[in-house]
């Protein structure tokens, strides 16, 4: 039996960043995957989603190339070369990860990982054979999965979820996109680029990215709307027949409780993600959870000693980088270092739709409901000479400060390449800045990051540029 400092099971963003982290701090680490080194952020979630998207939005580049005085032949698009591109991206990722494990000693398990007493892991192989492992500390960063509702259960075919929409065969024509946010909203505008015809269904009254502050809802709404998408929010699937060809979905307007019938090739589930959290031999252990998601403490130890847990299997936001700061965080602690918990409330969130959304902290009726007196700045990128010269005038920088100490509570944005923008926010609320201090912090022109500032100056009446 092969024994280690520290086991890990899952090599997604949170995994494979712990594995690396004990590793630099000394530890003898093996990771035990029964997929592709990555997981899904790497292999099937973040970065070939982003793939397909850039392709979109070179098409749409093409499609609009005479607005930048450059003429060009009709262009046409070749499905089946951008998902190709799409999985060359993942692939090359995936063993780049391979790489950094060799380079820092990691040993790979391949298989299916499941707890057992005495700090043990049984990795059953691709052939059912059995094996144990051992090691004094032990970690659970075996991600999500496509949550499926009872109304819409997934088949592959004709109900698909992220995970098939990004390797379809065959472009649909009509695609139903339930749930309208990151993972629907991105696909959506992937399919709707490329020409196929999309009706988005959101069950929360305020529509499209329902968890983003309104003002950017309703202004990717207006968006779509202009692009010809369809979006009906504040609606439930009631039923989807696949019988014969094609599908026909079902919804309910929740205000008027009319319904509606709608025909499509494909209906694609978006309505989020559940944890892999079953048959992973928490039970045996008496591993504590709550629906369905391990409790953990603020260093992410469960109430099992020698056993801990990160990313989308915990309470919190399921993102990517989330997981890995808690991996880090994790191992750190466990090597005897004094890491900061992870501050939940300056966590940035990006959406890669087009145009893109990026927020961090409060949203503007979130900080006045935490009893915030606040200052709101609006900058909109119809006044930014960089978004005028990139023909990428929609959207804006929002931001909301505490009117009586400054305290930069939060930034919401929309536009064209928001995503790299919303870092400077990150750290301006880690080192506590003000917004007298961004005001005065000399931003590079033309940008669109001196959006930013321009907002905080909007917030304090001494905006130029509007």
């Amino acid at each position: 039996m092969d024994k280690f400092d520290l086991i890990v099971i899952g090599s997604g963003p949170g995994g494979y960043v712990a594995a690396i982290r004990a590793s630099q701090l000394g530890m003898k680490v093996a990771v035990v995957e029964r997929e592709s080194l990555g997981g899904i952020c790497l292999n099937w979630g973040c970065i070939p989603t982003k793939a397909l998207l850039k392709s979109a939005q070179v098409f749409e580049y093409i499609q609009h190339a005479e607005d930048y005085g450059i003429k060009v032949e009709k262009a046409g698009v070749d499905f089946e070369g951008m998902i190709k591109r799409s999985r060359g991206v993942a692939e090359g990722m995936s063993k780049g990860i391979n790489f950094l494990f060799r380079k820092n000693k990691i040993t790979t398990i391949n298989g299916t990982g499941k707890l057992a007493p005495g700090k043990k892991v049984e990795v059953t192989d691709a052939e059912g054979k059995k094996k144990e492992y051992s090691a004094e500390h032990i970690l659970i960063a075996t991600g999500a999965r496509a949550k499926e509702l009872p109304n819409l259960p997934i088949d592959g075919k004709n109900v698909i979820e992220y995970r098939k929409a990004m390797s379809l065969e065959k472009q649909p024509k009509k695609m139903v996109v339930v749930g309208a946010g990151a993972i629907g909203v991105e696909f959506a505008y992937f399919y709707h680029s490329i020409g196929t015809e999309v009706t988005i269904v959101e069950f929360l009254e305020q529509g499209l990215v329902p968890r983003e502050d309104p003002d950017i809802s309703k202004e990717l709404g207006k968006i779509y709307k202009k692009k010809g998408l369809e979006v009906m929010g504040n609606t439930s699937v009631e039923s989807v027949d696949t019988k014969g060809r094609g599908c026909k979905v079902t919804v309910k307007n929740r205000k008027t409780g009319e319904t509606q019938e709608i025909k499509c090739d494909v209906v694609l589930s978006a309505a989020g993600v559940a944890p892999n959290t079953e048959n992973i031999g928490l039970e045996a252990l008496g591993i504590e959870t709550d629906r369905g998601m391990i409790k953990v403490d603020e260093y992410y130890r469960t109430n099992v000693a020698g056993i801990y847990a990160i990313g989308d299997v915990i309470p919190g936001p399921a993102l990517a980088h989330v997981a890995s700061a808690e991996g880090i965080i994790c191992v750190e602690r466990i090597s005897g270092m004094a890491p900061q918990p992870l501050d939940y409330n300056n966590l940035p969130s990006c959406t890669y739709c087009s145009p893109e959304i990026a927020s961090v902290g409060y949203t503007e009726q979130a900080a006045r409901d935490a009893g915030y007196e606040v200052k709101v700045g609006k900058f909109p990128f119809s006044a930014s000479g960089k978004a005028s010269a990139a023909g990428a005038k929609e959207g804006f920088v929002k931001v909301i400060f505490d009117a009586k100490y400054g305290e930069f509570l939060g930034a919401h944005m929309i536009g064209y390449n928001v995503t790299e923008m919303i870092a400077e926010v990150v750290a301006a609320r880690k080192l506590e800045t003000t917004g007298h201090e961004i005001i005065k912090a000399v931003h590079p022109h033309p940008t669109m990051s001196e959006a930013v500032m321009e907002a905080t100056a909007a917030a304090y009446d001494e905006v130029i540029h509007l």
